[in-house]
């Protein structure tokens, strides 16, 4: 079994041994009051403590009470310490964990103590060169004793926060199964969760599914670390109040975002898009997909597919594909195969090949001209050119491939071109 620090009187001559069975006795005979004043201490210096009643007191006075005639009956020699004369102090850190105080308010409160009992040491032992000699030779066992004593509260608190981590992820993954299963829970714990989340059986939602794709930072996508990292980050509330449900599972990281009032799908996708570049300026690298609204929690596996396709629009670098973004005509571009793209006339990809080389000036004229609704003095003044130019353009369009951009159906294949093309490439960011 292991063993504690080693907390007797070291080899001292019989003069400062005296001395310091003089000053714990001493000390032993006011245990009562230094246990009184170390509370005291605590409720002035640790703000969660000054917030508690009485009862919370009486059990922390308990606690520095049998701390403390530990300590001195270690110190006199009377005893060797072990982990298992700790068990006192782990069920308290248990207590204060579950009672949500921080871990840093437990240590000060062990440092409020040990400062305390100190000082007592320091007055009883007088200030004669022989009693501070012999309270000197306290110091060094008297840390050892705080530094053990409070590993194993540490470690309390750690188990009790990983349990607490555990249930928290297993609810988490547990209300997402059902809510994925089409139904939102009516009762019981996962009822709580989901009102937590502002979830309900009619309330309009969205799905987003990220993946990582890359890592600067270790280089390791096989790590659990970037999963962590972005739920923590997608958990954060953004420009609204509530928090968001965000669930690590199967590689991937999803969220349920509620449309709160007075918002709509743009504030979600603005969101999870400045979600995507916060990560990816710190060295994380998200492919990031984005459902439509899903107007209740029947339509959440319908959007939870949505979001899973959207992934597939994303270029392999990462980046944000949200379908509130698109309109049908990008999205079926954007899932153009490459049957799609070998229909596309050679004449009319080589002419947006070579355009896209010297700056897409071209491309621009074709959907200047279509948002102008066939305009081309209103489309040439938005491109901020001479309506002459972007007459010639239209007609080199027409002398190299064949089509004529002032008929709709020629306009709208050199679209069509233009979307498969810009959606094949790897430089694509599409939103």
């Amino acid at each position: 079994m292991s063993r504690g620090p080693a907390l007797g009187a070291p080899a001292l001559s019989d003069p400062l041994s005296r001395e310091r069975h003089r000053i714990l006795n001493a000390v032993q005979d006011r245990l009562e009051d230094v246990a009184q004043t170390a509370v005291a201490v605590m409720r002035t210096e640790i703000p969660s403590y000054a917030l508690q009643d009485e009862r919370f007191f009486d059990d922390v006075r308990d606690q520095v009470l049998t701390h403390y005639r530990m300590q001195l009956a270690a110190l006199a020699g009377d005893r060797d310490m072990a982990p298992e004369d700790l068990v006192f102090s782990r069920s308290a850190a248990m207590r204060r964990a579950r009672a949500g105080f921080a871990l840093e308010d437990w240590i000060s409160a062990f440092r409020v103590g040990r400062q305390v009992l100190w000082d007592v040491l320091l007055d009883c032992a007088g200030t004669s060169a022989e009693a501070q000699q012999a309270a000197l030779s306290l110091v060094t066992p008297l840390m050892r004793y705080v530094d053990f004593a409070s590993t194993h509260a540490a470690q309390a608190y750690v188990e009790y926060q990983q349990h607490v981590v555990a249930d928290a992820d297993r609810e988490r993954r547990d209300l997402l199964d059902q809510l994925l299963a089409g139904a939102a829970p009516t009762r019981g714990a996962l009822f709580a969760a989901a009102q937590a989340y502002g979830i309900g059986p009619h309330s309009p939602m969205m799905a987003v599914v990220a993946v990582c794709v890359g890592d600067t930072r270790t280089g390791d996508l096989t790590s659990a670390e970037h999963g962590y990292a972005t739920s923590a980050s997608i958990g954060v509330a953004g420009p609204w109040a509530g928090r968001t449900l965000v669930v690590v599972r199967h590689g991937e990281v999803v969220a349920v975002p509620v449309v709160r009032t007075g918002m709509d799908a743009e504030d979600i996708c603005a969101h999870f898009e400045a979600v995507q570049r916060r990560l990816a300026r710190e060295g994380t690298m998200l492919s990031m997909g984005i459902s439509t609204v899903a107007e209740g929690a029947g339509e959440l596996p319908r959007a939870y597919e949505e979001a899973r396709a959207a992934l597939d629009l994303v270029p392999s670098g990462g980046g944000v594909a949200a379908l509130p973004r698109l309109s049908p005509f990008d999205y079926l571009a954007l899932r153009a195969d490459d049957l799609a793209r070998q229909l596309v006339d050679p004449r009319v990809r080589a002419l947006l090949e070579e355009d896209r080389r010297r700056g897409d000036t071209l491309a621009a004229t074709v959907r200047a001209f279509a948002e102008a609704d066939l305009n081309l003095r209103l489309a040439a003044d938005r491109l901020r050119i001479h309506h002459n130019t972007a007459h010639y353009r239209l007609r080199r369009i027409e002398e190299r491939t064949g089509r004529n951009p002032r008929r709709i159906a020629d306009l709208l294949e050199l679209l069509v071109a233009l979307a498969i093309r810009d959606g094949a490439g790897e430089g694509g960011h599409h939103q």
